[in-house]
């Protein structure tokens, strides 16, 4: 076993036996069944809450929640039980709650321009997971991404941005090559490389990320990609 990969399985042995009181023993990767609080949500019927959420979405008729706000808030103070990991881009046009009408405590949300998934971005997910009990994760990249663009950018004209910007969009690059490496161009090489950026990540997820392949073969947890457009509201789960 890997130092990385034993850091984090102390960690979460610490986390979860200290603050959840589960069992002393803890494989890795696991979704930790013992913890009693976790949602009873399959991940077929999590995704199914999304795109149910985001179909009201589309025809303007928004979730009406059982309770208000303020009792809601009430109700989870002392814990959690989100049903998903999104893993979405930061764009202001994109909030997941809107979009899939959801409420407090339901969607367990990682965010950064791109939606690419770095150390911390992977901690929280991994988090999601093993701590949380969360079922799926979902990779969400929408149409007409600023940092999809910018990464396009690099490959086409040796863009060179201030900052951390060139460290920020550096995880797109290879989705912006294999998008221009098909041929396309304009509007459309930015919607291809969208997509094989959200492939990108997904595929890392389903086939790299230790502490998440034992839940993925058993079928406790699913990962899935998605694509929001910014014209109809629309969420596509295309991967």
């Amino acid at each position: 076993m890997n130092q990385d990969v034993s850091t984090r399985r102390s960690f979460f042995r610490r986390t979860c036996c200290g603050s959840l009181g589960l069992a002393a023993s803890i494989g890795v990767p696991t979704v930790f069944a013992a913890d009693a609080n976790k949602t009873s949500m399959t991940p077929d019927q999590a995704l199914a809450t999304l795109k149910e959420g985001n179909a009201l979405f589309l025809a303007d008729k928004p979730r009406t929640l059982n309770v208000p706000d303020s009792e809601r808030r009430l109700a989870i103070a002392r814990g959690q039980t989100p049903f998903v990991v999104l893993v979405s881009c930061s764009d202001s046009r994109v909030p997941p709650e809107v979009l899939f009408g959801r409420g407090l405590g339901e969607m367990f949300i990682v965010r950064n321009a791109g939606n690419t998934v770095d150390t911390v971005a992977m901690g929280s997910i991994e988090y999601g997971i093993a701590v949380l009990g969360v079922p799926l994760i979902v990779v969400m990249g929408h149409q007409r991404c600023g940092a999809v663009d910018a990464a396009l950018s690099v490959v086409e004209k040796n863009t060179v941005y201030p900052g951390s910007l060139n460290q920020m969009i550096e995880p797109i690059l290879p989705a912006a090559l294999l998008a221009k490496a098909g041929g396309t161009k304009g509007d459309a090489l930015l919607e291809a490389a969208v997509r094989e950026n959200i492939k990108r990540v997904v595929n890392r997820l389903r086939n790299s990320e230790p502490l998440l392949m034992d839940p993925i073969r058993s079928g406790a947890l699913k990962v899935v990609g998605a694509h929001y457009s910014l014209d109809d509201g629309k969420v596509d789960f295309f991967v």
